[in-house]
């Protein structure tokens, strides 16, 4: 077998073709993948902008005269704008333009009106209250960078910037194929008790989703050489990536993993030192891949986040969410293998870095996939590690 880094090396050196793009509606554009460089194509705001309820004035007459004309109104979006000079002011409110020749803008709550005029009771700096020209943004600034999910701001700023139609990257299509003759389907009547409910293909589903990728159940295939294949091929012939769980083991129903490479596709890699999902396989056939998992809940959630999500990621131009980083260990820790494991555990944030225990998570096999309910996340310990002390760092995916 090969070590984990080994095999992410691998994955990160695979050709997957041109990024695929897309023009959509900004209001059909929550939760993608920005394809292009959003620029600013004029300074905003274009001209100084009031940013409170007040007066415009010249900040000079604060001191020298303390009591200023009130010379007419300046409501936002009014076409003109009026002129100010000394010892007058112009009523100016929140996102007005700021009359010529004003400076500084000193709230309504800083003055008292008397007669068609203001008395100053509290002065303010000069520039006060006054949006400067480029404040928000310059001409040529990149506002937001191709490869980032589209959230609420970044609607808000492409609204505010016009734009109607944004390029997106394609949602990769993945596939996702569950095999093995005792796996049953939810709503399903169980028939006896060696039947077990297929709770991967939904897991599967939701990663998928959530990374951003559109899924296609090709639903549960019995432990079945042709229909196995026939599965694939339909598979392949839909979708970028395909998912399959169960079959590649040292089983003699293990079937999967010796189908693939009869399918045509190139095996990648079969088998990495890893623990959970040391039987993984990973092959290509052109441009699209196949990705074949182990069936245990546990196995082939932490696999698919090692090996599927990567190449999604890619796809789509966008960083990996599920990029190690440092956390420490509360409680000390008991290696089991030689294996570069992966196990669940109790993720806080306490003192300004992250912090690992494992209190409430089970031991046991692949299957306990409840292991990752609540703040929980992947700690990675490698093949040369050995027990570690409370106090160590670790690397950690955060879930």
């Amino acid at each position: 077998m090969i070590s984990y880094e080994t095999s992410q090396n691998m994955v990160s050196l695979l050709p997957i073709g041109i990024q695929r793009g897309e023009r959509v509606c900004i209001t059909a554009s929550l939760g993608r993948i920005l394809a292009e460089d959003i620029i600013a194509d004029e300074d905003y705001p274009t001209h100084p902008t009031s940013a409170m309820d007040g007066y415009a004035i010249l900040h000079s007459d604060l001191n020298e005269l303390g009591t200023l004309e009130i010379f007419g109104d300046n409501p936002a979006g009014a076409d003109e704008i009026g002129h100010v000079e000394s010892g007058v002011c112009i009523k100016t409110f929140t996102g007005s333009l700021m009359p010529r020749g004003a400076d500084t803008l000193i709230p309504i709550e800083n003055v008292r009106v008397e007669n068609g005029q203001i008395i100053i009771e509290k002065p303010v700096p000069y520039g006060f209250a006054v949006r400067p020209i480029g404040e928000s943004y310059r001409e040529g600034e990149t506002l937001i960078p191709r490869g980032v999910k589209i959230g609420f701001a970044q609607i808000g700023v492409l609204a505010g910037i016009n734009r109607v139609m944004v390029r997106v990257a394609q949602r990769p299509r993945v596939s996702v194929i569950a095999t093995g003759s005792e796996v049953l389907d939810i709503g399903e009547v169980a028939r006896h008790a060696g039947q077990i409910r297929s709770s991967n293909s939904h897991t599967l589903e939701a990663l998928i989703t959530s990374l951003g990728g559109e899924c296609i159940q090709m639903g549960i295939v019995g432990d079945d050489k042709a229909a196995i294949m026939q599965r694939f091929e339909e598979a392949l012939a839909s979708s970028d990536i395909v998912v399959s769980t169960g079959g590649v083991s040292v089983g003699d129903y293990d079937f999967v993993k010796h189908i693939v490479p009869r399918l045509g596709a190139e095996v990648i890699f079969k088998g990495v030192n890893i623990k959970p999902g040391q039987h993984v396989m990973l092959a290509q056939r052109g441009e699209k891949f196949i990705v074949s998992l182990p069936g245990f809940a546990y196995s082939s959630t932490v696999t698919f986040m090692l090996y599927v999500a990567p190449l999604m990621a890619r796809m789509l131009g966008c960083s990996n969410p599920y990029e190690p980083i440092e956390a420490t260990l509360k409680v000390p820790f008991a290696k089991r293998s030689n294996k570069s494991e992966f196990t669940a555990c109790n993720l806080s944030f306490e003192d300004g870095r992250y912090w690992v225990d494992f209190d409430g998570k089970k031991s046991g096999s692949s299957a306990i996939l409840t292991n990752l309910l609540g703040d929980a996340a992947l700690m990675i310990c490698g093949e040369e590690d050995g027990d570690l002390e409370a106090g160590t760092l670790v690397r950690i995916i955060k879930l």
